[in-house]
């Protein structure tokens, strides 16, 4: 097979796809040929440049969104889960700042009518259409009542920001979404509140019922630097006072004090607000490593695990379904330890970073190299995987907009394993650079002023750089744009369980920017081939002690249908 150019060609061989065949434990004296289905994808990548900051994208090709894949079996929707896999592992989710999706009212801030009527561009509701983006989950940034353009400082646990809208019209998008097959999840910040929120305004001045809410000391003022470094996270609570209070990310985010049982009460009071009342499924806890110090050390602390054990067990005790998906900001062997019984999934920062490197360097093995480690760590599939999100430069940015780039970091994603994640605009190369704002800008819909995100003379925040020319409307009827090659693959990923939830097989490639793998269950079986350069690439072997299930037929492209040469397979699966 020979990896054409234009950055990546990815091609997914189907090895088992007939119900007829027993799968992995099928006798070797009755394995047959190998039968593939394959997708191709093509796109090129950009010149080394710095170490990636967090995570970047490249893409493969795919047929027009209108084309019907072959052979399909699509996915129920809602997602129920596969086998014994939980339905989050099913699901692409997508990240959405809703101050930036779409703005109803004109008014220059996004809102949740304004991605109501945004949904039937994430998710129609029928599998069978093609010109829907797929995506079956949402994660929503902070919606809580909070005096900053981001929401990480809540004043109100129970009330929707005002800019946003009202509890009513968040419920509303839980039923629109749940007519589509999405689930919605919401940003949950634990650690700390707005140093505005009536909790601390009472605590620092020293009553009784909050003080012990919030962590203070007496005396001569602390030093002590977060985990990242920076200044002193001790700060006077009053001018004049000897009494100062901890907030390890800001001097207007003072930490809670999950020792108090007061603040577990009242947080899990807050959960079962939104779980039940507003009938969210579930929550993304932000920054839950440092929930609880224990004098220096501040973060993964024996007692932070203990307090997660805890309320792991409040939630799945209103409903086994509910999901909490954990930001834990670290090495993945200190993440490990809150799956799956603390948190439900976690994000997996070293995959995000290593695709980007592996996009960049133009080299499969640093990919490889950290799904691996992931695959080896993690209990299968409960990590989530990405490319960037809210708190790194855009990926287009950081590839510099290089969009073969781009489609190399897509189809690793959208074709490995765990439960991907996407931030919004990452499918139409937004771009943005630090400082935050510049990250989280409106999402372009069209090359109109202000990208027919709102109507109002002035957004709340400048378009990003080049949405005249990418932006939903210019790539929606290009067969071959990043948009619609996310279409393609997140469709690809809904109709075959093997990519959604199936085990993961490196396969050994001679060549250093060939990436192969099959994915597979007990009913299908695929095998995946990237090529990460510029340049076409004819000479390579790949190579499979044993393991690969396979059938009797002729090898296809699971898009196209595309016939191809069957790769040479031994009666032990290699």
């Amino acid at each position: 097979m020979n990896l054409r150019r234009l950055g990546i060609t990815l091609l997914i061989v189907l090895l088992l796809a007939l119900a007829a065949c027993s799968g992995a434990s099928q006798p070797p004296e009755q394995a047959g040929e190998a039968q593939p289905t394959a997708m191709q994808a093509t796109a090129a990548p950009p010149e080394p440049t710095a170490e990636p900051e967090a995570t970047q994208t490249a893409e493969p090709t795919v047929p027009a969104a209108s084309e019907e894949p072959v052979a399909v079996s699509p996915i129920s929707l809602p997602p129920e889960g596969t086998g014994d896999y939980a339905w989050w592992n099913d699901t692409v989710w997508y990240e959405v700042f809703v101050r930036s999706f779409y703005d109803s009212d004109g008014d220059g801030v996004g809102d949740i009518q304004g991605l109501i009527q945004k949904l039937d561009y994430l998710n129609d509701g029928d599998p069978a259409t093609r010109d829907d983006l797929g995506v079956t989950g949402l994660w929503l940034m902070p919606i809580m009542e909070s005096p900053s353009y981001h929401g990480y400082d809540v004043v109100d646990y129970y009330k929707v920001d005002e800019e946003y809208g009202t509890e009513e019209d968040f419920q509303q998008l839980m039923e629109e979404a749940h007519a589509r097959g999405m689930r919605v999840i919401v940003d949950m910040v634990l650690n700390h509140t707005s140093s505005e929120h009536p909790w601390f305004e009472a605590a620092r001045e020293g009553d009784p019922e909050y003080e012990d809410w919030y962590v203070f000391v007496e005396g001569e003022q602390p030093f002590q630097t977060a985990p990242w470094g920076g200044g002193n996270v001790w700060y006077p609570a009053q001018p004049g006072q000897e009494r100062y209070y901890y907030g390890v990310f800001w001097s207007e985010m003072p930490d809670l004090n999950f020792r108090s049982e007061e603040v577990t009460a009242e947080m899990e009071a807050v959960s079962r607000f939104w779980l039940e009342e507003m009938g969210a499924d579930g929550f993304r806890l932000d920054a839950i490593r440092m929930l609880i110090e224990e004098g220096n050390v501040t973060e993964n602390a024996p007692a932070t695990h203990e307090w997660l054990e805890g309320f792991y067990e409040f939630y799945k005790g209103i409903d086994e379904d509910i999901v909490m998906v954990g930001e834990v900001w670290t090495s993945p062997r200190a993440v490990v330890p809150y799956i799956g019984d603390e948190i439900d999934v976690a994000f997996e920062f070293n995959v995000a970073a290593n695709i980007l490197s592996a996009a960049v360097s133009k080299r499969a093995a640093p990919i490889q190299q950290a799904y691996q480690q992931a695959v080896d760590l993690f209990p299968a599939n409960q990590y989530a995987p990405f490319i960037t999100n809210h708190d790194q430069n855009r990926a287009f940015s950081y590839l510099q907009k290089k969009m073969g780039a781009m489609r190399v970091a897509a189809g690793i994603l959208l074709t490995g394993p765990g439960t991907p994640f996407l931030y919004y605009g990452e499918e139409v190369a937004m771009t943005g650079i630090k400082p935050d704002e510049d990250i989280r800008k409106p999402m372009p819909w069209t090359d109109e002023e202000n990208g027919g995100f709102t109507e109002a003379a002035q957004p709340w925040r400048d378009l990003p750089e080049g949405y005249e020319e990418n932006n939903v409307a210019a790539m929606e009827d290009d067969p071959d744009s990043l948009l619609n090659l996310y279409r393609g693959l997140i469709h690809l990923r809904n109709d075959h369980e093997a990519l959604r939830v199936g085990d993961y097989l490196p396969v050994e490639a001679s060549h250093r920017s060939v990436y192969a793998f099959v994915r597979q269950t007990e009913g299908e079986s695929l095998l995946v081939i990237h090529n990460l350069s510029d340049e076409p690439v004819g000479d390579y072997t790949l190579t499979l002690e044993e393991g690969a299930q396979i059938a009797e037929g002729r090898p296809v492209e699971i898009l196209t249908g595309e016939e191809m040469e069957a790769p040479e397979m031994s009666e032990a699966g290699g």
